[in-house]
């Protein structure tokens, strides 16, 4: 089984110590999401950076995903967090299990592993990603 829930990836954790990246929305580093199968490669918090393979293919997708819009961080009491708008892929045909958010400034390091929870499918139409509410107890990336 390739994906076994959400993760934060360890690397990033560590990178975020040393620096390596920048959420804002004016300057940051620019972030993307690939999509990907259910087949082979374990993606878990031991992900470290994109890759290529069980990347899913179909009409409106290209390899290495699309750019995410960020959210400015910011507190709330202790927490600090972090997240993205919505991902489209429009007029789209495929099919994918999960997701890697990746910084494709620094040397598509590996930020946060999705797990679609099932195969997701997308006929000629909408391939939507829908981040959750961006406050201290659901964003994407929190930090507490």
């Amino acid at each position: 089984m390739s994906f076994s829930g959400d993760f934060m990836c360890t690397s990033f954790k560590q990178e975020l110590m040393e620096g390596k990246h920048n959420f804002l929305l004016s300057g940051g580093n620019d972030m993307s999401m690939a999509l990907y199968t259910n087949a082979g490669v374990a993606r878990d918090a031991t992900t470290t950076g994109y890759i290529a393979t069980d990347e899913i293919s179909g009409t409106g997708y290209v390899a290495e995903g699309q750019s995410l819009t960020r959210i400015d961080p910011t507190t709330s009491s202790t927490t600090a967090f972090t997240d993205f708008a919505d991902e489209v892929w429009s007029t789209a045909t495929f099919t994918a299990r999960g997701a890697l958010i990746f910084n494709e400034t620094d040397s598509q390091s590996a930020v946060v592993v999705l797990d679609f929870g099932g195969d997701k499918t997308a006929t000629a139409g909408d391939f939507t990603v829908q981040f959750p509410t961006a406050d201290a107890s659901n964003a994407i990336i929190r930090i507490a």
